[in-house]
């Protein structure tokens, strides 16, 4: 559950890195731990509450849950029951949260260094950090283990499991197999926030049908211009953590054009669930993909521009409105059905 650029995942990109802590007197440990025992024994259960909170990026798990109601009316062709929309839903943003928290857990030691992310609450800057190491780590834990009961025990088995594969995807294969090794970290990490929809899916159906992997696919091509977009912005901080994002190793050129490349792949892919979703969705999905088109094309023709840092940040902001109202189309087109139908 991308970064959906989350994604549960990188599939959708953590815009609120920034988020307010917690402080108190002692100064942050190299680790991110707290100095000095008195000033760990003044933490507030309301500190320390607030602090998990945060680190399980609500803002990324609000996108998530934006792909995978939709999803759960086309998957029902209507609207399925409240009951298991609401446990879907639940489950879905404990696992969000499960793999964010664990996220922040491992990449602590660069959060600390970006500022985008300096502010967190295992790595504030600003005082002690109001959470040590060992309590994120087991939030991170519980709260995937809570995933995995609600949904297996109320939804069913197979969501529950790829609810377990997003976590995993994102905490193995992203977060520590190729985040700091690779520029490709996004666009295969990626799929971690394309797990909602496939999710979503199961929980109505039982299963996985072609069309869960077709709005699977629009999130995977989706994630790569969404990230990279927000990631030219902030290439600086990502250089001065060595992690090797794309806008970090490549010229602007070449990164623009990929996201044009990506774009163009996302939109077809839209269009690809036309025959399904019918023609209401089918017309929806081609204004929208036309806007981000020309959006992704103006990007480009500011390359060598000083202003491109602010076009790609403008580019960002437009891919989450752009998902949302994509999505906004398949929950219309499942409630209008047959009428909008082919």
């Amino acid at each position: 559950m991308t970064h959906v650029t989350g994604t549960l995942g990188p599939g959708i990109a953590d815009a609120g890195g920034a988020a307010e802590t917690v402080s108190t007197s002692a100064g942050p440990a190299p680790d991110g731990s707290a100095e000095g025992g008195g000033s760990a024994a003044r933490r507030s259960a309301g500190a320390i509450a607030r602090a998990l909170f945060l680190l399980t990026k609500p803002r990324i798990i609000e996108l998530l849950l934006v792909t995978t109601l939709p999803t759960m009316l086309l998957a029902a062709r209507g609207l399925p029951s409240a009951r298991l929309i609401a446990v879907t839903l639940l489950g879905g943003a404990l696992a969000a949260a499960s793999a964010n928290t664990l996220n922040c857990y491992i990449d602590r030691d660069i959060d600390a260094v970006m500022k985008r992310t300096s502010r967190r609450p295992l790595v504030a800057s600003t005082g002690s950090p109001s959470i040590r190491p060992g309590e994120a780590l087991a939030s991170g834990i519980v709260l995937g283990a809570a995933s995995t009961l609600l949904l297996g025990l109320l939804a069913n088995w197979l969501a529950a499991v790829l609810a377990d594969c997003a976590i995993l995807f994102y905490v193995f294969v992203y977060t520590v197999g190729l985040k700091r090794r690779t520029a490709s970290n996004i666009v295969i990490g990626g799929a971690a926030g394309c797990f909602p929809v496939l999710v979503g899916w199961a929980a109505v159906t039982g299963r996985v049908s072609i069309w869960a992997g077709v709005l699977f696919a629009v999130i995977f091509f989706w994630t790569p211009p969404h990230f990279w977009a927000l990631a030219m912005k902030f290439r600086d901080d990502y250089a001065a953590a060595n992690v090797p994002m794309l806008p970090v190793v490549a010229a602007p050129a070449i990164v623009v054009r990929k996201i044009v490349i990506y774009s163009y792949a996302m939109v077809a892919t839209t269009l690809a669930l036309a025959p399904y979703a019918g023609w209401i969705y089918g017309c929806c999905a081609l204004g929208l993909g036309g806007w981000f088109l020309a959006e992704a094309h103006r990007l480009l023709a500011r390359t060598g521009d000083d202003s491109i840092a602010s076009g790609s940040i403008r580019l960002f902001h437009l891919s989450i409105v752009y998902l949302t109202l994509l999505f906004a189309a398949v929950a219309v087109t499942a409630l209008l059905l047959p009428i909008g139908s082919w």
